[in-house]
């Protein structure tokens, strides 16, 4: 580093989703503190153009970056904090979900999972645990005993809500949903995923373009 260089400091978004065939910009993928007369020019500056044979994700590293921002500014001197890559995501905007799919959708989810609920009771005869469990309250045999299971019914339903801790757009707490951890999860490590297949597409097209030359 010489005596007197500007520095910069990065930290790079962890995925980011933009217009299909927007230029990535720096302030696009990553949060920038350096000196104000230099900021400016380099949040606006373009890191890459997305092709079409690019497809909807672009892998953008900071060895690029850095590459970059020292073709503008030789000198300056780049640290960064956090990942060193983020991963863009080229999607549609503006488009809105048709209600009839989310009509099927929600009806198929419905029916699913009381389906799945009933064959659940089946396997472990819960009718005849609920018959026997009034027997044993009431001390008479009941073989439809549908206020307890009406009572039941309600309990399994107010269970759920409890415990993803979520009604419609109402929360009861500012704990994630274990619904949203387990998206979050997977949202991780279909990142980390990609993220490893597009570095083995850049080493096999840096490998051809070695042996053109």
């Amino acid at each position: 580093m010489k005596q007197g260089a500007a520095t910069i400091f990065l930290q790079l978004r962890k995925h980011v989703k933009l217009p299909p065939g927007q230029a990535i910009r720096l302030r696009d993928v990553a949060r920038v503190l350096t000196d104000s007369r230099l900021e400016s020019a380099l949040l606006d500056m373009i890191l890459k153009q997305p092709r079409e044979q690019d497809g909807n994700l672009v892998l953008i590293d900071m060895l690029l970056i850095i590459e970059r921002i020292q073709e503008r500014i030789p000198d300056i001197h780049v640290e960064y904090i956090g990942e060193p890559q983020v991963l863009v995501e080229m999607v549609s905007t503006g488009k809105k979900p048709l209600l009839l799919l989310f009509i099927i959708v929600w009806l198929l989810l419905f029916f699913g999972s009381a389906l799945t609920i009933m064959n659940f009771h089946a396997d472990v005869s819960m009718q005849a645990v609920q018959v026997r469990i009034v027997e044993m309250i009431t001390g008479e045999r009941d073989e439809h005993p549908y206020l307890f299971q009406g009572a039941y019914s309600i309990g399994i339903g107010f269970g759920m809500v409890v415990f993803f801790n979520h009604l419609f757009k109402k929360k009861w707490n500012e704990e994630p949903t274990p619904l949203e951890v387990e998206m979050y999860l997977y949202q991780e490590n279909l990142n980390q995923f990609v993220i490893s297949e597009e570095y083995k597409k850049m080493h096999k097209a840096g490998g051809r373009e070695e042996e053109k030359r």
